[in-house]
């Protein structure tokens, strides 16, 4: 169980994030959704430490996290850009990883689900962007966390890719675990998601299940729904 209370985050005088309240208790998938600066990834960051806010509370399983780290064993994160040691090799990169978390993982399974076989020797400068992104999926996945974080996961894939996260999620969903993602793509989200949370400017402006969106807004799509709450509370 993830509980934010109150949390609010200044970057100087740039207010990002403003009280965010949220429970997220039940297993399935959270959508997290906004216009670009809506306060998405400093939200994901602010659950997994890597940002400080400067007001209210997180708790995980009912303590704080506020200056502890050992939460974050129960995690897993894959950052919208991943920034790679560009000297190190694929098989170096994800073996560093397992040395950083101090856990055992096997990843041969999805360096055959990404195809990546060819590419574990090869320098992580020398990879495309897409082939980057699939090292991204192998490390965001390579733990059996009851927690997964992920922000705008599907970039840079291609429509085999992006077929192959959809079966991960749903396996991961099917195991009880919480995913708390962002995306653009919202047939994605429509076809995966069991809970949305819209951010406006820093606030939530809109947490419920797609019916519920639907309801509101009396649009049966959801990119359309989604626009509306955004014009109707951006006035």
């Amino acid at each position: 169980m993830i509980e934010i209370k109150n949390l609010n985050k200044y970057y100087g005088k740039h207010h990002v994030l403003k009280d965010i309240n949220l429970d997220i208790r039940e297993p399935g998938i959270y959508a997290i959704l906004g216009p670009n600066g809506s306060g998405k990834s400093t939200l994901l960051k602010s659950i997994i430490g890597l940002v400080n806010p400067q007001q209210g509370d997180i708790t995980m399983n009912g303590s704080n996290v506020a200056g502890s780290h050992a939460y974050r064993k129960d995690i897993s994160y894959l950052p919208q850009i991943a920034k790679f040691p560009d000297n190190l090799r694929v098989i170096e990169m994800i073996g560093l990883i397992k040395e950083i978390r101090n856990e055992e993982a096997d990843e041969s399974e999805l360096v055959r689900l990404f195809q990546l076989e060819s590419e574990m020797r090869k320098r992580l400068r020398n990879l495309s962007g897409g082939t980057r992104q699939k090292v991204n999926m192998v490390l965001g996945f390579l733990f059996d966390t009851p927690y997964l974080i992920l922000d705008e996961p599907t970039i840079s894939l291609d429509p085999v890719s992006l077929t192959k996260f959809r079966k991960i999620i749903s396996e991961k969903r099917k195991q009880g675990k919480i995913i708390i993602y962002t995306t653009h793509i919202m047939n994605l989200v429509e076809e995966l998601s069991d809970h949305i949370i819209l951010l406006l400017e820093g606030r939530v402006i809109f947490e419920g299940g797609i019916e519920g969106i639907y309801r509101e807004t009396g649009s049966s799509s959801l990119e359309n729904a989604i626009s509306m709450l955004v014009d109707k509370n951006g006035k």
